[in-house]
């Protein structure tokens, strides 16, 4: 006859809470960087500031295209800042990851890496922040 034994482990409550509070503080983080690189890119986009006309038009994408780009990134920067709406987060996130995996795949297909790869670089790092703002939300923002 075999005695299972069970072990019961536990946390003093002081480290539960810090490591709450930690990983409340890195979900805030990388989501408000993720928010303001979006903020700032679809702003652009949305004005044709800088180099964004050069890239859309070198990629031969109609122009057009920025307006909708940029008003996605905006509506997805209320999305995922916005209280409640959980279903509405996680289809953003998927969004977001989407069109940051698109455009670097865009430029990567058609060989426009930019100065050091900046043009494939800074939409995955931009995708990459975005998976950890998933992966860090407090229970509160998940289904």
């Amino acid at each position: 006859m075999s005695k299972s034994i069970s072990t019961v482990t536990t946390v003093p409550a002081g480290k539960a809470t810090t490591k709450v509070q930690g990983k409340t503080i890195a979900y805030w983080s990388v989501t408000a960087l993720l928010a303001g690189a979006l903020t700032l890119s679809g702003l652009g986009q949305l004005m044709k500031l800088g180099g964004n006309v050069d890239l859309v038009a070198n990629l031969g994408y109609p122009l057009y295209i920025m307006q909708i780009l940029g008003v996605w990134k905006l509506l997805g920067v209320i999305a995922i800042l916005t209280p409640r709406f959980p279903r509405l987060k996680e289809w953003t996130h998927a969004g977001i990851f989407f069109l940051m995996t698109g455009a670097a795949a865009s430029h990567l297909l058609d060989q426009d890496y930019g100065s050091g790869g900046f043009n494939v670089i800074l939409p995955l790092f931009y995708a990459a922040l975005n998976v950890a703002s998933w992966a860090l939300r407090p229970e509160s923002r998940k289904l």
